[in-house]
């Protein structure tokens, strides 16, 4: 067999010292750089501690400022979180997308709101502090903080929701989206309109959609005299009720509104429950009964006037 000689095993001894030596070394190197990595945290830690400058008597430092921006910054994203929960809450109960809206709008604001009053806190600034701020702010940003309180009323009592087709001093469209200052309103033609929400509180607001989506409108048409009433209203009738975009139900309805000056006047009452297509589908319905008055010799007269001219004698004079 082989014999091992006493070499071998100086030089196996030899090698096992160098290693374990190397291994030392490591371990006093990493036990070195953990100490300076901790006594370098440790002095970054008290610089940060140093205060900077005093607000209302208290000191504020870097540190406190950090801690205050982070915490402001986890506010702002635990909002998106909360919006998200309320959101799947509401969704088990089956509750409308406007109520839905309305209270992650309020969630989010509660949210960010007490996460401010953290961040303040945190650098040692009181609510009791603020009064005198606020009051300050409340002067110089009056038309911001009242259009924020007239946000939450709107998405409190709700005389608006989104998707509502409203109309507020002649601009008329679709609620898009209720923002904390401002209501974006997309009208027919694409384009947006910013209405600020105290507009919407201390204005005139017309919400045809307030009870529903459905709404009813009214088409005017006179036919000349000796026309047929009933043949009238009976074509105004087939032409409604054969156009797929007018609601069966409620019924639409004709009324003989009156002797006009050179017409026979007609009113036709309909329910649309498509607020958005409103002129295409109320201009559908005049060409409509424009081709049936054709086909059955019915005339939309125009306006008339008999001129009488009276003759007068004048005397001439000599």
């Amino acid at each position: 067999g082989n014999v091992s000689r006493p070499s071998d095993k100086l030089g196996l001894l030899q090698n096992l010292l160098t290693v374990g030596k190397y291994q030392i070394s490591v371990k006093i190197l990493l036990m070195n750089t953990f100490d300076t990595v901790i006594n370098l945290i440790k002095r970054i830690f008290e610089y940060s501690r140093i205060p900077l400058f005093e607000l209302g008597g208290n000191q504020i430092s870097i540190l406190s400022i950090l801690l205050a921006v982070f915490i402001f910054y986890s506010a702002l994203n635990f909002s998106k979180v909360a919006e998200r929960l309320a959101a799947n809450f509401l969704e088990k109960f089956e509750v409308e997308s406007g109520v839905t809206g309305a209270v992650q709008k309020i969630a989010k604001y509660v949210v960010i709101f007490i996460g401010t009053l953290m961040s303040l806190n945190t650098i040692g600034v009181r609510l009791s502090s603020l009064n005198a701020l606020m009051v300050g702010v409340g002067f110089g940003l009056q038309n911001i903080a009242q259009n924020f309180i007239s946000g939450l009323i709107i998405l409190l009592e709700r005389p608006i929701k989104v998707g509502d087709f409203v109309e507020v001093e002649g601009v008329r469209g679709k609620v898009v989206d209720i923002r904390a200052r401002s209501t974006l309103i997309h009208t027919r033609d694409d384009v947006a309109i910013i209405v600020p929400n105290s507009q919407l509180i201390s204005k005139q607001v017309i919400n045809s959609s307030f009870s529903g989506r459905k709404v009813r409108y009214a088409i005017k048409v006179g036919v000349a005299y000796g026309s047929d009433t009933k043949k009238v209203r009976d074509i105004l009738l087939d032409v409604v009720k054969n156009n797929e975009r007018v609601m069966k139900t409620p019924a639409a309805r004709v009324f003989f509104e009156g002797f006009g000056d050179s017409s026979l006047d007609f009113t036709v009452r309909l329910w649309v429950n498509d607020q958005w297509e409103e002129e295409i589908i109320l201009s559908s319905i005049r060409f409509g009964i424009d081709e049936a008055f054709r086909a059955n010799e019915i005339i939309i007269p125009f306006p008339q006037r008999d001129l009488h001219i009276k003759e007068s004698s004048v005397k001439k004079l000599a």
